[in-house]
Order: C-alpha cells, then sequence, then structure tokens
C-alpha cells in the first residue's frame, strides 16, 4: 500500500467537484501505482469531513505516513497536483 494518499472531499451537487473527478482520474491513470487516490463523499461522510475540517467542496488533502502535508480548496489543476505528489513519491 501507498504511504501516499489524496484524499478527494467532494459532494454529487457540487459543480466544481464534478470537474476536479475527471483531473484526478487522470493523475490516478499516471501515478496510482504509487498514490492512493480515495474519493470522500461529504454528504454521506459527515463524521470524516468533520474531522478534517472540510468546509468547502472540493478539497484535497494530500497525506503522506498518514499526516497531512498539503491542502487545496477549490479545482486544482493537474499540474499543480503532479507536482506536488511527484516530490512526495
Amino acid at each position: 500500500m501507498s504511504n501516499v494518499v489524496v484524499l478527494d472531499f467532494t459532494a454529487t451537487w457540487c459543480g466544481p467537484c464534478q470537474m476536479q473527478k475527471p483531473i484526478l482520474e487522470e493523475l490516478e491513470g499516471e501515478m496510482g501505482d504509487k498514490v492512493e487516490f480515495k474519493m470522500v463523499d461529504v454528504d454521506q461522510n459527515n463524521a470524516l469531513a468533520g474531522k478534517y475540517g472540510i468546509h468547502a467542496v472540493p478539497t484535497l488533502i494530500i497525506e503522506k505516513d498518514g499526516a497531512e502535508v498539503k491542502r487545496y480548496t477549490g479545482v486544482t489543476s493537474a499540474d499543480v497536483l503532479r507536482s506536488e505528489l511527484s516530490q512526495l513519491v
């Protein structure tokens, strides 16, 4: 199992979240053997969203070895994420 995880806090009703989804799918295709990607629907996982202090979606949290190393709120480009993840793997 990877020690780098991307948590995608999202919601089905969120337009920007729908824009973020194909970006993450692209990165998962490129880096899925080194990075674990997890989608978290905030409406179905209120407790987890609360634990992470999620106030807006989409929010992406990158963890390494179980610790948060980066947080992005709003649609984040593939280039920005690829650069960050490449430094961590």
